[in-house]
């Protein structure tokens, strides 16, 4: 910027020029006409009464008009702090109306309106805003703390409802499982005692047709015995089972036939009344 006497002369452009002191001439200042960049941190209140720092950043440059530099020279001493104090007031006015998780979601809607608002400020004075970008949003530690514990409690609590949900599906299934085992386990017992029943039959009814004299009697305590010893065998031979003590000598085999042919006289005895 090239001055004579005090008063603005003319553009000095890249290339060879030449003062004359004793004219007046003199160098009043540079303008640079490259894109320059500049940050600012504000701290400022959002509605739901949290204080945070919002660093926003500004791209800007000299339009390269004569009249346009002309304002950008003389007009602003500063333009900096300028810039700064547009940008200081229009976070100040739009983050006060947002709550604290809305500020993250909205962060390009709040970049948007500091740069309208440059763009009608600094154009008076023969700038132009290139771009502006929220590029941090810094709530106190308190409160980073604070939300982070809310997010891991929210997870935790997510977590416990699947583990109980898991476990109330393991709990049903073996519920089911079971039911379904002593079902069947009922079903394989009754199979069983009606095979044993039908068995029994069939032997008494051959033992009377191959020998006459035998009764249904003889052909029970037959049976009975020999269940009697097949069982002992079993509990002898078998080293899981428990330890019992059963009568071992042969008249134990007649009191337990005697007493089951009682109790078979009985339950006769109580189906015909």
């Amino acid at each position: 910027m090239i001055q004579q006497w005090g008063k603005f002369l003319k553009f000095a452009e890249p290339g060879c020029h030449v003062l004359v002191p004793c004219l007046g001439h003199e160098i009043a200042g540079a303008l640079s006409t490259r894109i320059q960049s500049l940050d600012v941190a504000v701290e400022t209140k959002t509605k739901d009464n949290v204080f945070v720092t919002i660093i926003v950043s500004t791209q800007y440059m000299v339009l390269k008009d004569p009249s346009r530099m002309y304002d950008a020279f003389y007009k602003l001493t500063d333009q900096r702090e300028q810039i700064r104090s547009y940008i200081f007031d229009v976070v100040r006015s739009t983050v006060p109306r947002i709550i604290l998780d809305d500020v993250f979601t909205t962060k390009e809607e709040i970049a948007m309106e500091v740069k309208s608002m440059l763009e009608k400020a600094m154009t008076e004075f023969g700038y132009a805003i290139i771009q502006t970008l929220v590029t941090d949003i810094a709530p106190d530690q308190n409160v980073k703390r604070a939300m982070n514990e809310i997010n891991a409690a929210q997870r935790l609590r997510v977590a416990a409802q699947d583990k109980a949900e898991a476990e109330k599906i393991m709990v049903v299934k073996a519920a089911e499982a079971d039911a379904e085992a002593k079902f069947l386990a009922g079903t394989g017992i009754a199979r069983q005692r009606q095979a044993i029943i039908n068995g029994l039959r069939e032997s008494v009814m051959h033992f009377q047709q191959d020998i006459g004299d035998v009764n249904s009697k003889d052909v029970m305590e037959m049976m009975m015995m020999t269940q009697y010893f097949d069982t002992m065998k079993d509990m002898g031979t078998h080293g899981a089972n428990s330890t019992i003590f059963v009568p071992s000598g042969p008249g134990a085999v007649a009191d337990a036939a005697a007493s089951i042919r009682m109790g078979i006289m009985q339950g006769n005895a109580a189906n015909k009344h």
